[in-house]
């Protein structure tokens, strides 16, 4: 169970991954050992799952966005387990959603130009065994990024 003070220090870890140590118990109202052993314990328990760098995607020639939604042929174990397996290994999808509804999986894809899609689609994606339709939306601009979420202490 998550304490006010868990929760300060993961409310900071998320708006700034890199905090030192001492600024990190200094905001959270600790001082610095018990402030380290609380994190580790949040890492050890699997709360905190790791430590990334956001990347701004068009600095690293990846500027179009692509949600896409695609809906299985049917939805038995081998098909269901060979779609996910392909999905987690292609690059290009950044972030994939098993999804109630109409459709069975929402996909963000990153990529560096139009024609880049329309080759990904060609080679990549089409070649999944099991996908029965494929809708694409792109995205024009980006209203909110990657937000930490809302831990209220």
């Amino acid at each position: 169970m998550l304490d006010d003070i868990d929760r300060r220090i993961l409310l900071e870890l998320q708006r700034d991954g890199r905090i030192s140590n001492q600024e990190l118990a200094d905001r959270v109202g600790l001082s610095p050992s018990p402030c380290l052993r609380r994190v580790r314990i949040l890492e050890e328990a699997g709360v905190i799952a790791g430590y990334r760098a956001v990347i701004d995607q068009e600095a690293v020639g990846l500027p179009i966005t692509a949600f896409v939604r695609i809906t299985l042929e049917s939805h038995g174990q081998e098909i269901v387990e060979r779609v996910e397996d392909e999905i987690r290994g292609v690059p290009e999808i950044v972030e994939a959603y098993l999804l109630a509804g109409d459709q069975d999986y929402l996909l963000k894809i990153t990529v560096g130009s139009f024609t880049s899609y329309e080759d990904f689609v060609r080679t990549r994606l089409r070649t999944i065994p099991g996908l029965a339709s494929i809708e694409t939306t792109f995205a024009f601009g980006v209203t909110k990024t990657v937000s930490p979420l809302p831990i209220r202490p």
